[in-house]
């Protein structure tokens, strides 16, 4: 496979539009694992091989388990997700596949507990985001594969630029990249 668009260089502001949210995401308030599990569960429903290397990668250096990066795409049947974390990912599938029921109300009604109005917003927007990545990289055929997650000493590199967490990082990766 070859990459067939490379937004860094025919339109830049293509992934400055996308970094504004990610930077707004980094900042909210919701946890940078969860929204890393909300990311990985996206993709794996999109088939975004570009996204699936790079959420996998990022959440095994924040440290997540194997054992629950691997088995997200059954999460239902595991044990090893809370239940804010598995309302998390049920509202992500609902959102993810809109045609499918237009978000019903019974989503809804078993995330409200465990998210305010304001945190469902939030992660409203992170599951609008990276379904919007994923249909970039798709789109772009961005080669799966290279992509490192940020290590210690480049995410005080990424403090120094105002970059707050490693998805802010990760777009900058994923920009000079191509």
């Amino acid at each position: 496979m070859k990459t067939r668009l490379n937004y860094a260089k025919a339109a830049a502001g293509v992934y400055d539009a996308m970094d504004i949210l990610d930077q707004y995401l980094s900042k909210c308030g919701l946890d940078e694992s969860l929204l890393h599990l909300v990311r990985l569960r996206a993709s794996q429903i999109n088939g975004c091989a570009y996204c699936l290397d790079m959420h996998w990668k990022d959440l095994r250096a924040l440290g997540e388990k194997e054992q629950r990066v691997y088995s997200l795409d059954a999460w239902r049947e595991c044990p090893y997700y809370t239940d804010r974390e598995r309302a998390a990912l049920a509202w992500t599938e609902a959102v993810t596949l809109i045609t499918n029921g237009h978000v019903p109300d019974a989503i809804y009604e078993e995330v409200r507990p465990h998210f305010s109005e304001k945190e469902l917003s939030d992660l409203t927007l992170a599951v609008a985001t990276i379904n919007a990545w994923n249909r970039l990289s798709i789109a772009a055929r961005l080669v799966p594969g290279n992509y490192q997650p940020v290590k210690a000493h480049e995410m005080k590199a990424g403090a120094q630029m105002g970059l707050e967490n490693s998805y802010e990082f990760s777009s900058l990766n994923r920009s000079t990249m191509l």
